[in-house]
């Protein structure tokens, strides 16, 4: 398992949707399907993002809530524990955020950053956040395009006008969209249509800043 038990997901048995909420009782529900003998996979989706989320549904509900909440405790980054393994592998001031990871530039690029106020930490984290604003917009519109299409090529890979649908959601296009999905199975075509509207809610966004969809 990958996630933490407070990540908001939806779980599939098939092409039906069994579950959402908060992962300890989307599990549980899980596990109750698998165990009342579906024989329809059984799939768990974070709900932002559409990562499958791997959770290990064998043993009773208790041993369950166990290894979520151990997984979660040891995932945990603001724990004392690893922030303390933290700083003591490497450099950097873990305890206010701030870690050291390996950065490769030319020397042109160093002999700049050495000239800014601050020095090259500085200088990167300021040219990161000025980044971070001004793309803010066509970052958010990526992000929701790419959870939309990553759940639709999981649950609906083998459901009429796939193809079209992704065009359409890449292109902002509601209305092709829906008439595309139309023919999907109910549960699928609702979350797919759930996740597309916040892709193109940022189209509208983009298009109230002057940016063309992609």
């Amino acid at each position: 398992m990958n996630s933490s038990s407070t990540t908001c997901c939806i779980a599939f048995a098939g092409s039906r949707e069994i579950a959402s909420g908060e992962l300890r009782e989307v599990a549980l529900k899980a596990q109750e399907a698998t165990n009342s003998g579906e024989l329809a996979p059984v799939l768990i989706f974070d709900d932002v993002s559409s990562s499958l989320i791997e959770v290990d549904l064998r043993g009773t509900p208790d041993e369950l809530q166990r290894r979520i909440g151990s997984t979660e405790a040891a995932a945990d980054p603001n724990s004392e524990g690893d922030l303390i393994a933290d700083t003591a592998r490497r450099p950097g001031r873990p305890k206010l955020g701030v870690v050291a990871r390996e950065v490769t530039l030319l020397p042109r690029h160093w002999d700049w950053l050495a000239g800014q106020p601050g020095g090259a930490s500085v200088a990167l984290r300021k040219l990161v956040e000025q980044a971070r604003r001004a793309n803010q917009d066509k970052d958010c519109l990526r992000v929701a395009q790419e959870a939309a299409y990553r759940f639709m090529s999981a649950m609906a890979g083998n459901e009429p006008d796939l193809e079209e649908a992704a065009r359409a959601l890449f292109a902002g296009d509601r209305e092709a969209f829906a008439e595309n999905v139309e023919r999907w199975p109910a549960d699928v075509r609702k979350h797919a249509k759930k996740l597309a509207a916040r892709a193109f809610e940022s189209v509208v966004a983009d298009h109230a800043c002057g940016v063309a969809p992609r």
